[in-house]
C-alpha cells in the first residue's frame, strides 16, 4: 500500500535515536582518536556516551535527535529535565568530583534568553542559566517534570551553580542524514576521495558490531581509542590500490547447509567424499566469496575485468594440479584411487592455495570461495571424471542450481 502512513504506535523515531546515538559516537570518536587515541568510549553506562580515560569519565553526553528542527530547548522542556535529572544524580553520587564535563547534543534550538542559551559554549551565564531553571522548578506544573524538578531543588545554591559549571549544551547539533557528511569529512584523508563512503560503510560495519558486543556485555569493557585507531590503520590498507576491503560480517558468516544441497559445487564435493563438516565449511566459503564479491562490484570497488583475470588465474592454478593427477592416475585407476586423487587437489585448495584477488587482499574465503564459485560453473572440479559423472547427474535429477 503506497499511502500507508506510520502507526501512532510506531517505533521509528526512538530507533532513529538509538541509530543516531552509535553514529553520533563514531564520528565524536573520530574526532577524537586523531589528538588522543587513549581515550576511550562507553555507550549506556552512566549516559548515552561517555569518553574516558584511565578508567575516569571525561566527558558524558546526553543526546537528544528531533526528526526535524523544529523542536525548541524551553526552560520547561522535557528533554532537557530528564537530562538535568540525571546529571544531579550524577552529581548527588560524587561523580562530578572528577570535573567530566556534562554535555547535552541536541538537534533543538536553545532559544535566546533561555536557560539552555545560557550553557552553551557562547554567551555563557551560569548564574543566570540557574535562576531560570530555579524559578521554573519552583513554578511549573508539570507532571513529567516533577521528579526532576525535586532532585534539582534539593540541591543547594552553591551545589546547582557547581553543577551547571560542568554543563555544556550543544544546540542546533547534526540531524541523523547530516552525519554521512560529517563523518565523510573526519575521514577525508583515510583513503582516496572516490573511496570514502565506502570506506565509511566498512567502518560502521565494524562499529555498530563492537557496539553490540559492548551493550550485551555484562560489565561493559569501554571501546579503546586504539581499537578504532588499530580499525582505521587496517581499513586504509585495504583501500589501497593493491588491496581491497573485507566485510566484518562475512568474515565469520555461517549459513544453513540444507539450503545448498541442490547446488553443483556441493555435488562436485559428493563425488570425493567430503565429510559433513567440510562440506558445510566449502558452503560457508562460497557464500562469503559470493557476497563479498558481489559488494565489491555494488561498490565499484573492482574493475572491469578484474573477476574475469582473477577467475582465468584460479583455472590456470587449478589446471596444473588436475592434469598432474590425470597423469599419475593413468587409464585404469579404481574408483576409490580417482576419489583419493580428488581429495588430494581438493586439499591444495583448502590448505595451499595462495591465490590473492589482489596483493595485499589475503582474506583465505575468497580464494576457497571463488573455487567453489567455478566449481559450480564446472570450470573447475575434483574428481578426474566430474564433467562426465556431473553430466549424468544432471541428466539423472534434472536441472540443478
Amino acid at each position: 500500500m503506497s499511502d500507508m502512513e506510520r502507526s501512532k504506535y510506531s517505533a521509528a523515531p526512538a530507533l532513529v535515536g538509538y541509530v543516531y546515538q552509535c553514529r553520533l559516537a563514531l564520528l565524536m570518536a573520530l574526532r577524537r582518536v586523531k589528538t588522543d587515541p587513549c581515550l576511550n568510549l562507553s555507550i549506556e553506562t552512566l549516559d548515552d556516551v561517555v569518553f574516558e580515560k584511565e578508567g575516569i569519565p571525561v566527558e558524558i553526553i546526553q543526546t537528544k535527535h528531533h526528526m526535524s528542527r523544529k523542536a525548541n530547548l524551553t526552560d520547561g522542556s522535557a528533554d532537557l529535565w530528564k537530562t538535568i535529572r540525571i546529571w544531579c544524580d550524577l552529581y548527588r553520587g560524587g561523580l562530578t568530583q572528577a570535573r567530566p564535563v556534562l554535555c547535552m547534543m541536541t538537534t533543538a534550538n536553545a532559544p535566546e534568553g533561555s536557560a539552555a542559551y545560557y550553557l552553551r559554549a557562547e554567551n555563557r551565564n551560569v548564574v543566570m542559566a540557574e535562576r531560570l531553571l530555579l524559578q521554573t522548578a519552583q513554578t511549573s506544573v508539570s507532571q513529567t517534570n516533577k521528579d526532576a524538578y525535586a532532585v534539582f531543588l534539593e540541591l543547594s545554591p552553591e551545589s546547582r551553580q557547581e553543577l551547571l559549571g560542568s554543563v555544556i549544551i550543544l544546540d542546533q547539533g547534526p540531524l541523523i542524514e547530516d552525519i554521512d557528511r560529517l563523518s565523510r569529512e573526519a575521514l577525508w584523508s583515510a583513503c582516496h576521495r572516490s573511496k570514502i563512503e565506502q570506506f565509511l560503510v566498512y567502518l560502521e560495519g565494524w562499529w555498530f558490531k563492537r557496539i553490540l558486543k559492548h551493550l550485551l556485555s555484562d560489565k561493559p569493557i569501554p571501546i579503546l581509542g586504539e581499537e578504532l585507531d588499530s580499525q582505521l590503520n587496517e581499513l586504509r590498507e585495504q583501500f589501497k590500490s593493491d588491496a581491497l576491503p573485507i566485510y566484518e560480517d562475512l568474515k565469520t558468516a555461517t549459513v544453513d547447509s540444507q539450503l545448498y544441497q541442490d547446488y553443483i559445487f556441493v555435488h562436485q564435493l559428493k563425488l570425493i567424499d567430503i565429510g559433513s563438516k567440510r562440506m558445510a565449511s566449502a558452503i560457508n566459503n562460497y557464500y562469503r566469496a559470493f557476497e563479498q564479491r558481489s559488494r565489491w562490484v555494488r561498490e565499484e570497488l573492482l574493475l572491469v575485468g578484474d573477476l574475469e583475470y582473477y577467475e582465468q588465474r584460479l583455472i590456470e592454478e587449478w589446471e596444473i594440479h588436475f592434469e598432474t593427477m590425470r597423469e599419475n592416475l593413468g587409464e585404469d585407476a579404481v574408483d576409490s584411487e580417482k576419489i583419493k586423487a580428488g581429495r588430494i587437489i581438493y586439499d591444495w585448495v583448502e590448505k595451499e592455495a595462495d591465490i590473492p584477488i589482489r596483493p595485499r587482499c589475503n582474506e583465505p574465503f575468497i580464494t576457497r570461495g571463488s573455487y567453489h564459485m567455478l566449481a559450480d560453473k564446472r570450470e573447475v572440479g575434483w574428481h578426474v571424471e566430474f564433467r562426465s559423472r556431473l553430466v549424468e547427474l544432471l541428466e539423472g535429477r534434472g536441472a540443478l542450481k
